[in-house]
């Protein structure tokens, strides 16, 4: 590395207007000014999620505003930046993104890269990279909301090796970020098989015999007969997870800490022996259906939901799905703080089938849920290679040949 020159970031920007810019301005951009459709508009949401860029989520504004906004238009091939919140975050917008132009928020910035200097995808390992977002981290403005400026990002030094070599970086990491998508395409293939049995048989009643069946009145409309409505309080033991310090987690230990909808990290310490389904407790995720995907130490965002022992042949697929068709959100309370508590929880009414429908679908649905499983230990295994294998190839501690 020591042979690679650095620049800076505006050095390396394509030689056009606009090339490395920010978000628009305080009231130019606003959420009177979206609309159904048009150009979309790319956030915070569209930079996370464990890939380059997600097209989920968007708003729009108008091609007219767009071209009002054009210094704050983005393209295919671009580079975004968030400038304030989640500082670090980076995305790259794909050569065949189904739109040929987007407009970045105010909380964003973008940057064309030169190509005869600089391989955006190169860039966007670069920035992805733990020791670079951790710089970046270091020059935000820590006053209210954490915060970076143009000025920052323009002056933040880069290496750039010889463009063969950044290619060939780009190649090895993207080669894990394949793997890592097909197999994540997969897992959502198996999911959505799993919902739609279980929408077949246990929402729209058409399960194995049901032709044969008898409907009768209940709390929540017509139900075959033989099965029931039922509160929570007599279907699970519910149970907030506990306070952890941020000081106890860490990057890597025995066990996953589960927080408000995603893992936050690890700790030597397990509260729940085996996979279990979560509900969010607190922020604007409240009332999310979730659940861990091994033993796991699980926070106090999050309620744990394990059948009572009457329904111990209720396993977590079964679970997981029977609460993301249940009313959840009926136990939401609170609009400034919203929060799901466990007194709210065990007053949601829910339809009950009869116990050999749920073991007949368990015998279908478990298997999928394990090669689910299965996929998702690849995607960490992948994950992790690619993590330890990432800054070496940026500091040049891993000799590429130029070809």
């Amino acid at each position: 590395m020591d042979s690679w020159n650095k620049s800076k970031l505006v050095d390396i920007a394509a030689k056009k207007r606009w090339a490395l810019n920010g978000g628009p301005f305080g009231s130019k951009l606003t959420s009177k000014h979206y609309t159904e459709s048009g150009v979309p508009v790319i956030r915070g949401t569209n930079l996370s999620g464990g890939s380059r860029f997600s097209f989920e989520g968007f708003v729009w504004v108008s091609d007219d505003k767009a071209d009002e906004l054009l210094p704050n238009n983005a393209h295919p091939g671009d580079l975004v930046f968030t400038q304030r919140g989640t500082i670090g975050q980076v995305g790259l917008i794909p050569l065949d993104a189904p739109f040929k132009r987007f407009v970045i928020s105010q909380s964003q910035m973008k940057l064309t890269p030169d190509p005869a200097q600089a391989d955006a995808l190169f860039l966007y390992y670069f920035f992805s990279c733990p020791d670079t977002v951790k710089s970046i981290e270091n020059l935000a403005f820590a006053a209210g909301v954490p915060h970076i400026n143009l000025e920052i990002l323009r002056s933040f030094e880069v290496p750039i090796p010889p463009l063969p070599v950044q290619r060939r970086i780009a190649d090895i990491l993207s080669a894990y970020d394949e793997l890592i998508e097909n197999s994540q395409r997969r897992i959502k293939i198996l999911e959505s098989m799993a919902r739609a049995l279980y929408r077949e048989w246990f929402v729209n009643f058409r399960f194995p015999g049901h032709e044969k069946a008898t409907f009768v009145d209940s709390p929540l409309g017509k139900i075959p007969k033989g099965w029931e409505v039922l509160e929570f309080r007599h279907l699970f033991d519910i149970r907030y997870g506990k306070i952890l310090p941020k000081t106890e987690i860490s990057a890597s230990g025995r066990y996953p800490v589960y927080g408000a909808g995603d893992v936050i990290g690890f700790y030597n310490k397990m509260l729940c022996p085996d996979k279990c389904a979560l509900v969010t407790s607190r922020g604007n995720g409240s009332g999310t259906v979730w659940r861990t995907r091994e033993a796991a130490f699980v926070t106090n965002n999050s309620l744990i939901m394990q059948p009572r022992k009457d329904r111990s042949y209720w396993d977590f697929s079964f679970v997981e799905l029977f609460l993301k068709h249940a009313n959840v959100m009926e136990a939401k309370t609170g609009s400034a703080q919203p929060q799901v508590t466990i007194e709210n929880l065990n007053y949601v009414k829910a339809i009950v089938s009869t116990k050999p429908l749920v073991v007949k679908f368990c015998a279908i649905v478990s298997p999928i849920y394990e090669q689910v499983d299965l996929f998702f230990q690849q995607i960490q295994n992948l994950r992790r290679t690619r993590d330890l294998l990432l800054p070496r190839l940026l500091s040049g501690q891993v000799t590429l040949l130029e070809n």
